[in-house]
């Protein structure tokens, strides 16, 4: 095993610890995308990092989906522009003002695109910890993405999440069978710039708690 060399306990070095956290402070939402190619080694290792995420059960739900093709990025984009039309009519007066400002995709910009579903129905893991939380399927995709960004980020990329979206319809303009459920829609490049501050945050649109809520019971 390489890499940092951790104690007796199992702790990494406090320099080790200081990266991990800058790496998830810088670790943003993007929407603005250079078009340059991405290496395909670099996305390649990327996406190994989503082998290495828990799964309920072992079940490892997760199946991704490379959009590539001019035709699925085309009805990929038109989901999304019918979405973010609906939505902006739900907002009025300065919110609807401000949503309009907002960069909700980088779908026209971005050379990589990938959807990732989650298989609802898969015999991988025989039902462990499924049976009364099946949702838990769906959140081990989450953090399979997870893992996934941060890699990313690490490699000097960004992702954005598109979550303006019609998933039944994404699901059919990608033709995925019936049991897979859309989890995301996510848009891969270099970013234009780097931020540890939300571009929600930077527009107005909402700001993050101050502290972190947590109760006792």
């Amino acid at each position: 095993m390489t890499g940092p060399v951790q104690d007796a306990k199992g702790c990494f070095p406090q320099a080790f610890r200081a990266e991990l956290d800058l790496l998830m402070k810088l670790r943003r939402d993007v929407r603005r995308f250079r078009t340059d190619p991405v290496d395909e080694a670099v996305l390649t290792r990327c996406l190994s990092a989503v082998s290495l995420a828990p799964s309920v059960g072992l079940s490892e739900p997760w199946r991704i989906i490379r959009v590539d093709s001019d035709a699925a990025r085309a009805a990929a984009l038109k989901n999304f522009e019918a979405a973010n039309a609906e939505a902006l009519a739900d907002y009025s007066e300065d919110r609807a003002a401000t949503y309009a400002r907002l960069k909700l995709s980088g779908m026209r910009e971005a050379p990589v695109q990938i959807a990732f579903f989650c298989d609802d129905e898969t015999e991988k893991g025989h039902g462990l910890g499924a049976r009364t939380m099946p949702e838990m399927r769906r959140y081990s995709v989450v953090t399979a993405i997870t893992l996934f960004w941060l890699s990313l980020r690490a490699e000097g990329l960004g992702l954005g999440w598109v979550s303006v979206l019609d998933p039944d319809q994404m699901a059919r303009d990608l033709n995925v069978p019936q049991s897979w459920s859309l989890i995301g829609y996510f848009c891969i490049g270099h970013p234009e710039r780097l931020s540890d501050t939300p571009e929600l945050e930077q527009e107005g649109w909402e700001q993050r708690f101050a502290a972190l809520p947590i109760e006792t019971r």
